[in-house]
This record gives C-alpha cells, sequence and structure tokens, in this order.
C-alpha cells in the first residue's frame, strides 16, 4: 500500500511537471505564431494557464427534456434537490450553460464573474459577450466526481417552432468552445424522441474534429419494448449517420440513466441496460488518467491548425496584386480556397486532415477582410516562427511524455492513474 501511495505521488508529480512545461512551452513557441498570424480570429482565442492545467471537462448535449440534468445528478449520487441550480422538467428547464465544479459547500456563481476568475478555466468565454455569461453559470457543489472533472450541462437544443423564437448568442459557436476542451463529449438522445432538429444538426457539425471524444447515449431506453428499441436504435443510427458523415461507428450506450427501477416495458433487457451503464461508467472513471496525455494531444492539434493557418495566410498574400485589382483577385481566391489549400498541403508535405473545413474557413477569411482590410494584409512568410513551432513539436513536445511512458513501462500502471474517487453508487455495480 506504501508503494502504491508512492507511486501515485510521483505519477501526480509528473502530470503536474507536464503541465507546467506544456504552458511554459506554449507561451514561447505557440503564442508567438498564434498572434503573429491572427490565428484566434480565425478559430479560438489564446490559451490562459488554466486552460491547460484544468480539470478534465465532461460535456452534455441533447434536445430538450432528454435527461441531461437527471443524468448529471445521478453522477453526483442522485441528490434529491439535485444539483445547485439545476431543474427537471418535461419542457426546456435549463436555458443556460451551466459548469458543475468541485466547491466546499453548494452555491452557483454567475457568469460574468466566473469568466474573470483566476482560478476558473472560463475566460475564453468572454469574447462570447455579455449575452452569453448572462446564461452562464458556475455551480458548486461537494460531490466525489467533480474533485477529478468538471461536467458541463447545455441548454436543451430547441426543435420545431421553438428553433424560430432564436437566442441571443451562438449556441454552436459556444458548444464548439466546450468541445474543443472537453476530454468526453455525450450526445443524449431520448428513446421517444429521435428527431435531429436544425439547430442540433448545426451543434452537431461543430463538433467536427473532436469526433473520438464523442459517444452517443441512447436515454430512457426501459420506456419501450425490446422490438421497439430494436427499430429506434436503427432510426438513430441512420440519423447520426447523414449528420457525422463518416464510416466510423460511434459507440453508442444503452440504458435509462437514473436511480429509478426499470419500467416493465424494458424490463426483460435490464441486464443489458445495466452492463451498458458500467461501460459507460467506466469510460467516466478513466478520463483523468489519460487526461494528461489528452492534454497533449490537443495542444498538438492545436499547432497543427496554426501551422497550417499561418502558411495558407502566407499563400493568399503572395497571390494577391500589389496594387490594382485586389477586389477581383480576392474574389477569385476565394472561390478556389480548395485548391489553395491541396496547393498548400503539397509544398510543404501537410496531410489534407490538418486544414480547417474550407467553407469554415472562407467565411473567416470574409469576416477578417471585410473591415477595411484586403487578403493582401495578411502576415507574410514568418520561416523563424514555423521553424521554432516544428522543433517543439519533434522534439520537445517527444520528451515532456517520456516520464509518463516511463512510468507505464514499468508495469506500475496503478501508480499513474490520477487517483479517481467513486463516482455515485450507481458505479459500483459491474462498472470495475
Amino acid at each position: 500500500a506504501g508503494q502504491t501511495r508512492v507511486g501515485k505521488a510521483h505519477a501526480q508529480d509528473n502530470v503536474e511537471h507536464l503541465y507546467l512545461n506544456l504552458k511554459t512551452l506554449y507561451k514561447r513557441h505557440f503564442l508567438p505564431l498564434e498572434e503573429y498570424y491572427s490565428y484566434g480570429d480565425f478559430f479560438s482565442p489564446p490559451l490562459q494557464d488554466n486552460d491547460i492545467e484544468a480539470k478534465p471537462f465532461v460535456l452534455l448535449i441533447g434536445q430538450y427534456s432528454v435527461g441531461k440534468t437527471s443524468f448529471i445528478n445521478h453522477l453526483l449520487g442522485d441528490r434529491p434537490e439535485g444539483y445547485p441550480g439545476s431543474n427537471v422538467g418535461p419542457e426546456p428547464t435549463t436555458d443556460r450553460f451551466m459548469a458543475i465544479m468541485h466547491g466546499p459547500e453548494d452555491r452557483v456563481l454567475p457568469g460574468n464573474a466566473v469568466a474573470v476568475s483566476p482560478g476558473k478555466p472560463f475566460r475564453g468565454l468572454q469574447s462570447f459577450g455579455n449575452a452569453f455569461l448572462q446564461k452562464f453559470h458556475c455551480a458548486e457543489t461537494n460531490a466525489d466526481i467533480l474533485q477529478s472533472m468538471t461536467l458541463i450541462d447545455t441548454p436543451g437544443v430547441l426543435s420545431g417552432e421553438k428553433q424560430r423564437i432564436g437566442r441571443n448568442y451562438d449556441m454552436s459557436a459556444v458548444s464548439k468552445w466546450f468541445a474543443e476542451r472537453s476530454d468526453l463529449i455525450l450526445l443524449l438522445f431520448d428513446a421517444h424522441k429521435l428527431d435531429i432538429s436544425d439547430e442540433l444538426k448545426t451543434v452537431i457539425e461543430n463538433l467536427r474534429g473532436n469526433d473520438d471524444k464523442i459517444r452517443i447515449v441512447l436515454n430512457k431506453a426501459d420506456q419501450v419494448t425490446p422490438q421497439q428499441l430494436m427499430r429506434v436504435y436503427g432510426a438513430l443510427m441512420w440519423s447520426l449517420g447523414k449528420v457525422f458523415k463518416t464510416p466510423e461507428v460511434t459507440r453508442v450506450y444503452i440504458s435509462s440513466f437514473w436511480n429509478k427501477a426499470y419500467h416493465d416495458q424494458g424490463l426483460s433487457n435490464g441486464e443489458i441496460f445495466d452492463k451498458e451503464k458500467a461501460d459507460l461508467f467506466r469510460d467516466l472513471r478513466d478520463i483523468p488518467k489519460n487526461a494528461a496525455v489528452r492534454r497533449v494531444n490537443e495542444l498538438v492539434k492545436r499547432a497543427r491548425t496554426a501551422k497550417v493557418h499561418a502558411l495558407v495566410c502566407a499563400c493568399l498574400r503572395k497571390m494577391m496584386p500589389s496594387f490594382m485589382g485586389k477586389e477581383k483577385k480576392q474574389k477569385e481566391l476565394l472561390a478556389s480556397l480548395h485548391v489553395i489549400f491541396q496547393a498548400v498541403a503539397q509544398e510543404h508535405n501537410i496531410s489534407m486532415g490538418d486544414f480547417p473545413d474550407v467553407q469554415y474557413y472562407r467565411e473567416k477569411l470574409t469576416n477578417w477582410s471585410g473591415s477595411g482590410r484586403t487578403l493582401a494584409n495578411l502576415p507574410k512568410h514568418n520561416r523563424d516562427l514555423i521553424k521554432r513551432l516544428d522543433t517543439c513539436l519533434s522534439n520537445e513536445i517527444p520528451q515532456l511524455l517520456r516520464p509518463l511512458a516511463i512510468g507505464s513501462d514499468c508495469g506500475d500502471t496503478e501508480a499513474m492513474k490520477t487517483p479517481m474517487p467513486a463516482i455515485s453508487p450507481a458505479f459500483g455495480g459491474g462498472g470495475g
């Protein structure tokens, strides 16, 4: 037991050392390039220290009344009163983004205060303005699971007539911001409501690039018969296939995620539901031990995108005329952006998978050049910044990961796990 404690303490030291060095490398090699090429205007704002060392995020997305808030309360231990600020009902009840974090006592903090708090990883949300921050809150509560992760509850995605009412902030853009920083994204569906609204489709499309984090949860599956469940599952996979547009099959967990007994209609599937629930809880328990490596992975992904952005900007600037015909040439370049991508990929030996969505990037370029600027105002090629980034990715990042790899090679896999408390009584059955 003593050796295990020492091993865990050593592993934790390795993780903290990794985060410290990641912050240093980001400021030294990543941030100068991002600032030079206005990366924040095209993608996400510069990272803060808290973005790198924050606890893992678990993001929950779904249409209203699919059971997101009840699911979170189940993870927290099925509290009769729910988590602070929560509300459950058949109509859209969670009308705001809620970050559920660990705290010594129950309290709800307003979004404007949370976004400027130096101890919380939400400073980047200030870019979405006051309209959003009024719809963002942070709930603190003393639950074991929150010692190792932060849960993000989202507003029920609207459908039908409610979509046309609209929101006063960009739901899909905010969801994308959280998705980029999340370690796991749970898309919840109700077995009785499988229609994917236009807003949900837009939100899901904005999750692209985070496909490896996405899991599907088919909730309230005990409220249909086994035969109906087969049809529901098939319909769900067909609908998701049209939205995701990828050959890979996303993992689907089928159960009923709350503390009530299974409904009579689905009782015969009870054993399957228990196993599915245990599998999902195991996925959640594994998040903290993989968080450090995932943080490196996300930073490397960001660096690849930043490098591509830098090379494309330099290429577009180089192809713009110096004096006459700038407007006409700019229209031609934006229309043939996919060709520019291919040329940059071939010249610099870069995979096309590292490039952003063409339509998305075209819109960003159009917006950027719409305020008295043209593509000729894009920054020119800076070999030094790109070389420094390449050197960091090929040499310094692998060296950072070596202590973690050595720990796992020694066979002390338990020592490499970040300590993970029990999540709720439900996690005790069949999950370990």
